[in-house]
């Protein structure tokens, strides 16, 4: 018998999904204001941001999906 079922690896693939796209619109949204070292970037890069948080989106929602189907 496993942990939470036989669909361990959906809400793993949820949890991750999901972290991955709140992490990366908070930091696009909201930038640290103090910034600890000084090679540390003033804001997050966009483009990447955002296409980590599409990625984080779709297998957010797959899971999702494949949890209420099945």
């Amino acid at each position: 018998m496993l942990f939470l079922g036989e669909d361990l690896i959906l809400y793993l693939l949820l949890a991750l999904g999901g972290a991955l796209f709140v992490g990366n619109v908070a930091a696009i949204l909201r930038p640290p204001k103090q910034h600890k070292s000084d090679d540390a970037l003033e804001r997050a890069p966009v483009t990447r941001s955002v296409v980590y948080a599409v990625i984080g989106l779709v297998a957010a929602v797959w899971a999702i999906a494949t949890l209420v189907t099945g």
